[in-house]
């Protein structure tokens, strides 16, 4: 991404965050992202209390674009301890198992995840049970599927409001089918009501 690209993303990511704050969201707890350069600082500056967490996928996925698609399956083996330790420490293990057997080899890919490993670590913090949902946007990328497959058979739109007209039909189609409860979820706000101490109270009480 050349500097004025990066310039760009920031700027679409900070009217984004502002845009949020003025549609009355005042507190965001976590915020996990997908790497996209500025976004931690977009966030800062309107949302200064809230955690970024890079989405470990994402993280995982760029690795593997380094990896010879022989050494993939034996890379993710090797890999699988990391992320999914049960503490940092034995995370932070791991990975230097991971660089004594492949960081010779893929030295990119392990400087990536050293450069970038305190945001990326930040969820060992919280109980292993609640983990998953912070370390991951793949629950907004199932919608973003959704659109794609609403909009993939369109050639074109007459104008922006008949595409958002479209989204807008399709996801309420997609939410008519989200009956399923959220794993863990009276476990989740009761731990991160620990960790972020008052500011969950209106939605406990609720």
């Amino acid at each position: 991404m050349t500097k004025n690209a990066s310039l760009y993303s920031a700027t679409i990511l900070l009217a984004e965050r502002s845009d949020l704050h003025n549609r009355g969201i005042q507190d965001i707890l976590i915020a996990c992202v997908d790497g996209l350069k500025g976004f931690p600082e977009a966030m800062a500056s309107i949302f200064p209390q809230t955690e970024v967490q890079p989405c470990v996928v994402h993280q995982i996925r760029n690795s593997l674009r380094y990896i010879a698609s022989k050494d993939q399956k034996a890379f993710m083996a090797d890999f699988k301890p990391v992320y999914r330790a049960d503490t940092k420490a034995a995370a932070e293990l791991a990975l230097d198992e991971l660089e004594t057997k492949w960081g010779e080899k893929y030295p990119i890919v392990l400087e990536s995840w050293r450069s970038k490993w305190e945001l990326l670590s930040a969820y060992f913090r919280y109980p292993k049970a609640i983990r998953k949902p912070i370390y991951t946007t793949n629950a907004v990328e199932a919608v973003h599927r959704q659109f794609r497959t609403l909009t993939k058979t369109k050639g074109a739109f007459p104008n922006e409001n008949s595409l958002l007209k479209l989204l807008y039909i399709g996801i309420n189609q997609v939410s008519n089918k989200w009956t399923m409860p959220i794993s863990n979820w009276a476990l989740t706000i009761a731990q991160l009501s620990i960790y972020f101490k008052g500011r969950l109270d209106g939605i406990i009480k609720r």
